[in-house]
């Protein structure tokens, strides 16, 4: 485990309103985590309980933002040199010796354009920052447009493609690599 400062878990007044807090993910968020990954699935890696916990065990940054009705968001980032095993990473981990790799991001449904993501992104970089850079994938075959908007506006530049369509076709998925470089 890094030696990254943890979230201070204070509520928060910020875009997504009074009561809003950011949190380390904790055991009991597990289900809501799970169900809104599963929500997503066609846009992410399916995710179980021994999956959660494993990457939950090798990130830097297992962020919840959660109200008093429970999961507004959530993400998994994993700093450079853990044993995760996610295909982005391994391309990233060939091309950069320091980073942080955002794996999943997921915003409910209640909580969309409220400023969840900005926050849950916004705590990443931080903790992203002594390691100088940020990075991610978003998928642009098929086009992500919201999603490539959202990363351009906070900085993020392409640095690559990778393709992960099946051998039968090669480009029906292909995703955009991003990197944000933030300094150390």
């Amino acid at each position: 485990m890094s030696a990254l400062p943890p979230s201070s878990g204070a509520p928060h007044a910020g875009p997504a309103g009074p009561g809003t807090r950011l949190v380390e993910l904790e055991p009991r968020h597990h289900a809501e985590v799970l169900e809104l990954n599963a929500r997503d699935v066609d846009k992410l890696a399916p995710m179980d309980e021994d999956r959660l916990r494993w990457i939950a065990a090798r990130a830097t940054a297992p962020l919840v933002v959660e109200d008093d009705d429970g999961v507004l968001g959530f993400c998994l980032a994993v700093p450079h040199g853990t044993d995760f095993d996610g295909r982005y990473y391994a391309w990233f981990g060939e091309r950069y010796a320091s980073y942080l790799y955002l794996d999943r991001i997921v915003v409910a449904d209640r909580a969309r354009r409220r400023g969840v993501g900005t926050m849950l992104y916004a705590a990443c970089e931080d903790r992203a920052r002594p390691l100088g850079r940020m990075l991610c994938e978003v998928n642009v075959v098929p086009l992500n447009a919201p999603s490539m908007a959202f990363h351009g506006s906070r900085g993020y530049a392409e640095v690559g493609r990778i393709e992960v369509g099946p051998e039968s076709d090669p480009g029906s998925k292909v995703v955009a690599a991003l990197a944000k470089e933030l300094g150390g």
